[in-house]
């Protein structure tokens, strides 16, 4: 732990040495613990936990959520807007307080490059603005830009929430080489300027991020809201959760986000430390490659329903303290998910029953990909290893094959995973996000090869009515539809939700878990 935080210490130490004497010495800093996950800060490419976080305290969006739940949609740089009579046009008018970090007024021209950048740079989060989520979006005037949709969306707004749709400065960032051009996908070279600096409207900047080291923001000195306490907040990767323990533990760093359950008990009592713990949103699963070339017999669906019914649910709650098992892969936070007690028992006779009646009665060999990580506390090895002895007892050998993160996402992102194990949150705070684990939907099609093609119409069919459902009891029922057949024949496996567990020094006031960003560092002060 020592050799680990060593670096980080002297570069704690060098902050508060240069700047000139008392005001450096003066300053107000917050040090997160994280276990890093970053693919990139420009909003255009990261989609990544760490990434939504930092974006959420360096950009603004036109509505969000309240800082503590999903419960409404607020003003954020809109301050009202309007729909349609036919609910295809949203029309947003823009306030006149926020500006970028450089000064410069946010207009309806830095929404339009920001979502049509977003669009066609054709990154991870593209998908929240492709063509077929936004037909166009149009600067009306200098305040006023309309959104036009293909379809009725009623999740519309709450999409809008998502950092992805982070409003940027479109003359600063179109000076560093970025575009919003059909052809960006090609032609924009601004990520590697968004990955040092952030040019949005939020409380803070960002200063720099040296990849899975640590990212550093500093207060933005003409935020149009109330300003935030701390003026740096320094997120050190600590990827191991007993070093993020000792660390916090000892005063080295204010809040640590990735503790497992058994160190959280040990931590209950200690004065010195505040702990948080609630519900979790993010879904552990096993995903099923529907592609026979890549997938083997994985591919087959008789197989997938066998691997769910082989799994130890209960074996995974004991695990971690506090999880639940989901019932499906929609978020059990949502209205309307699957809860467990609708979710899955273990039956190793139905599972051994299932795989004689897909050919193969003496199981069969598989590999499992995943990344050697641990995710906000939950060490996905330790998982594997269960995966492994519980499909044991069904039969099927899995040999486990766990690599570096960046390189198991790129493989799990093109599809290239025949059987691998992720966690996902939701991308947007609504039943619709389910729809990105039915055949056609981005998990589905783009990670584990599962298109429209492969199953029956009428499946399509439902689909396509819960994306356009208003009335409230109908996209209950469609929904449960759309859940019933994931459960019974989809390309994955839920199998573990674990609880949200941080612990922070006594003196840090104001921590609030969000379903969405985690963590908004801005609303976080220091008692004095």
């Amino acid at each position: 732990m020592q050799k680990r935080l060593l670096p980080f210490l002297a570069a704690v130490l060098v902050l508060l040495l240069i700047g000139g004497g008392l005001a450096a010495q003066d300053e107000k800093v917050l040090v997160i613990g994280h276990a890093e996950q970053t693919d990139s800060y420009d909003p255009a490419h990261g989609y990544t936990p760490t990434t939504g976080m930092v974006h959420r305290a360096t950009y603004d969006t036109l509505v969000t959520f309240p800082d503590g739940d999903a419960s409404e949609i607020l003003p954020s740089l809109a301050t009202d807007w309007t729909v349609s009579e036919d609910g295809t046009v949203y029309t947003f008018t823009l306030g006149d307080e926020a500006v970028f970090t450089n000064g410069d007024p946010v207009t309806a021209e830095d929404v339009v490059f920001s979502v049509n950048r977003l669009q066609n740079v054709q990154s991870n989060p593209g998908f929240l603005a492709g063509e077929d989520r936004i037909v166009g979006v149009e600067a009306i005037d200098e305040k006023t830009v309309a959104f036009t949709l293909p379809d009725v969306r009623p999740s519309f707004l709450t999409e809008l929430t998502n950092t992805a749709f982070s409003i940027t400065n479109a003359d600063v960032v179109q000076a560093n080489g970025g575009t919003d051009a059909d052809d960006a996908a090609s032609t924009d070279t601004a990520r590697d300027y968004l990955d040092q600096t952030s040019e949005g409207t939020g409380p803070y900047i960002l200063e720099s991020w040296a990849p899975q080291d640590e990212t550093v923001l500093v207060r933005n000195p003409d935020y149009w809201g109330e300003a935030p306490y701390f003026d740096r907040v320094i997120i050190v990767n600590i990827p191991e959760a007993a070093t993020q323990k000792a660390a916090l533990e000892s005063g080295q760093i204010d809040i640590a986000l990735d503790l497992t359950p058994d160190q959280i008990a040990e931590m209950e009592g200690n004065a010195d430390l505040g702990i948080f713990s609630g519900p979790g949103q993010w879904t552990h699963f096993l995903l099923m490659n529907a592609d026979p070339e890549i997938g083997g017999p994985v591919s087959d669906p008789t197989v997938q329903l066998a691997i769910r019914y082989a799994l130890d649910y209960e074996g995974y709650r004991e695990l971690w303290a506090g999880s639940v098992t989901p019932g499906t892969n929609m978020a059990y936070i949502l209205a309307g998910a699957f809860q467990q007690d609708q979710a899955f028992t273990r039956d190793l006779d139905m599972a051994r029953q299932l795989l004689a009646d897909a050919g193969y009665p003496d199981g069969f060999d598989i590999t499992l990909e995943y990344p050697d990580y641990t995710a906000f506390g939950v060490n996905m090895n330790t998982n594997a290893q269960k995966i492994q002895a519980d499909l044991a007892e069904a039969g099927i050998n899995v040999t486990l094959a766990p690599g570096e993160l960046q390189v198991a996402l790129e493989a799990y992102r093109t599809g290239q995973e025949g059987f691998g194990y992720w966690f996902w949150g939701p991308d947007i705070l609504d039943p619709v996000d389910v729809l990105s684990f039915v055949p056609g939907g981005k998990v589905a099609a783009e990670r584990a090869n599962w298109t429209a093609d492969m199953v029956d119409p009428s499946v399509i069919e439902l689909i396509e009515q819960a994306k356009v459902a208003t009335d409230a009891e109908e996209r209950l029922d469609l929904f449960n539809q759309v859940q019933d057949f994931l459960q019974q024949s989809g390309a994955f496996a839920p199998f573990n939700v674990p609880a949200t567990q941080r612990a922070y020094r006594a003196d840090i006031e104001g921590y609030v878990w969000h379903p969405s960003w985690e963590l908004d560092v801005a609303l976080l002060s220091r008692a004095e």
